[in-house]
Parts: C-alpha cells; structure tokens; sequence
C-alpha cells in the first residue's frame, strides 16, 4: 500500500502556485464546505489566503445546486423535467437552457453507448423503486416491466434551441437525469470556482468528483471504492489533475433478497439491473461527459464498455466486473495503483 501520499477524499492536503492572488500558498488555508444537494452530499474544498471571498464562492456553488435541483428533479413540484413528463405526446414546453443543454449531452451519451444511456428510463420508476424516497425492496411483476418497455427510446425527445422547448413524443414517456444531472451540476460548480479566482480545489457530489490544480505539487492521487468492501475502502488509486472522477455501481441504490443483488442501473433493453460489472469509474475532460458514461459503460458490460472508452477521445475508465476482474483502459495504467484485490463478495 502506499504510505507517502494521501488518498482522496479520505485525505486531503493542497498546495498552490507560489504566485499572488486568493491561492497564495505561503498564507494560504484550507477551506471547506459540506451539505446535502441533489440528494448526495456535496463537498467543497480550497485553499485561499481570502477565506470570505471562498465563502461567497461556495454560496454560489450550492445555490447553482439548489437552482439545477429545481430544474431537473422528479421530486420538485413544478419541474422542468416533471413539466416535460406530464406534456408527453400532447404539446412542447419552453424550458430552461439548463435542461436543453443537459438533454443534448444526454443524447449524446446515448448514441456512443447504443442506447444503453438512456435518459427515458424514467418510466420504469414507479415500477423499480430504488429512490430513497420510495425504496420498497421489492421485485417488480415482469409483466409490468415489458408494458414499459416501449416507451423507452431517446430519439423520442425533441430539443428544438430555437424554440426553447422540449418535447416528449409519445404519450407516457417520462424523462429522469438521475444519470447526468450531477454532472452537469459539477461542471457549473467548477466554471464557478475558477471565476473566483481558485485554481486548486475539490468538488465532490456523490459519485461525482472534480479535482483542479495539484497536491503538494504533484497529481490529486483520489480511491476509488470497493465495490464489495466496507464504506470508504479503496482498492485502487488514480493520480488526476484537472480532471473529473465519476463511478457508477451496483453499492450505491440495490437491496438483496434470495442472495441475488437488485440495484438502480436498469438496461433499457430489458428493464432488468445491468449484471456485467461491480463498478465503473471513468476518467474524462468534462463532469457531464464521465457522469453520463459511467452509467453507460456501466450498462454495457465489460467488453464493449472498454471498446467504447478506447474510441473515446479524452477518456478513460476502470471497471471492476461482475467477475471481480478489475480492467483498466491504456491511457490511464501510468497513473493507476492497484492496492488490494476487490473484496469478492455477491
């Protein structure tokens, strides 16, 4: 294991540029913020030599949270997304930049995965119910799964820009970011940030992770969960600077009943829980990006998850399989450290 360097976001310690401004490291401190957003803990970390000014920049972090929450949840009355969902196949909606630009990136994640990133499973909610708000650890009638089938189908949403608006095609398909909304958030959050004036923080939401700068003057060295192991174990490491960190994983939303484990990321296809992986992690340029390939490559499966990650320009990804294999794209081994086997485990 190594010792010398922390491992992220179990520890961690920043160093700055040596020249002026709010980073400068010789007067510089630590300063954090932590809540609840979109339904997962959010936080932010930075150094600064001007505490106030960081404040005001986390304020504005979780206020674009809170903005983003009310745009795209299925649990906020008057949403955009709730909007969207109640209009399908009768008329289109005017609806924020925010949710266009969302549903864009969305679509193009569904076309690099073939469909397994679909923002449409929305409709198989009331059926699975793996929300905390709702989990009910039960398995759906499979009758019930194949009626919803069909309306599952992302070429289905129109995004007309010019109109501002949004439409569901046919009558009782229902939209969900659940996969991309955080995403999305992240990369608001980080061009928040940077406009401040940070140039080496953190942002963490969820599974959703953005680190800029550097620690100690070297990489952000961040663990990535055992997807079998006991809350905060990591089994891998990855150096990282100026990049976004997003995992998809059968640990965060399932229950278990008759030793077969039930979780969140539905394959359209069939509208059963993915059964090729453990965990995805992907490595990319853009929160929005790794956010929704996570869960795609997730849905995949292994072999073609790797394929698609090795045709993608600026991204990379570990998946730890349903086999307990632990794959690792090319471009990420120099900065990949395997610490311990995943614990293997149903």
């Amino acid at each position: 294991m190594v010792r010398s360097r922390a491992i992220l976001p179990i520890a961690v310690a920043f160093v700055t540029a040596c020249r002026g401004g709010i980073n400068d490291a010789a007067r510089s401190h630590i300063v954090e913020r932590a809540g609840v957003a979109m339904g997962s803990e959010l936080r932010l970390t930075a150094r600064t030599v001007d505490e106030a000014a960081a404040a005001v920049a986390f304020d504005a972090v979780f206020t674009e949270f809170d903005r983003l929450d009310a745009l795209m949840s299925v649990w906020r009355a008057g949403s955009d997304v709730l909007r969207i969902n109640a209009a399908a196949g009768e008329r289109a909606l005017p609806v924020s930049d925010d949710v266009r630009a969302a549903l864009r990136a969305a679509r193009q994640v569904s076309e690099w995965t073939g469909g397994k990133f679909d923002v449409t499973f929305g409709v198989l909610t009331d059926v699975w119910k793996f929300d905390a708000q709702d989990q009910d650890n039960t398995i759906p009638d499979p009758g019930a799964i194949r009626k919803r089938l069909p309306f599952i189908d992302y070429r289905q949403i129109e995004v007309d820009d010019r109109a501002g608006t949004v439409f569901l095609k046919r009558k009782g398909m229902r939209v969900h970011l659940g996969g991309i909304g955080k995403g999305y958030a992240v990369e608001k959050a980080m061009n928040i940030l940077r406009r401040a004036g940070l140039r080496d923080f953190m942002i963490q939401a969820g599974g959703d992770l953005y680190v800029a700068g550097r620690n100690d003057g070297r990489p952000w060295r961040l663990g990535i969960n055992d997807p079998r192991g006991p809350t905060g174990r990591s089994f891998a490491t990855v150096d990282l600077t100026d990049a976004t960190f997003s995992t998809s994983g059968d640990y965060a939303r399932f229950f278990i009943k008759d030793g077969i484990r039930y979780h969140h990321l539905l394959d359209p296809a069939t509208g059963q829980p993915a059964r090729g992986c453990r965990s995805v992690t992907i490595v990319a340029d853009s929160p929005l990006v790794a956010d929704g390939l996570s869960t795609g490559v997730f849905i995949l499966g292994p072999a073609a998850g790797m394929a698609l990650i090795a045709r993608l320009p600026h991204v990379e990804g570990v998946i730890v399989t349903a086999k307990n294999e632990v794959l690792v794209s090319s471009g990420l081994r120099d900065r990949f450290i395997l610490l311990a086997q995943p614990t293997d485990a149903p």
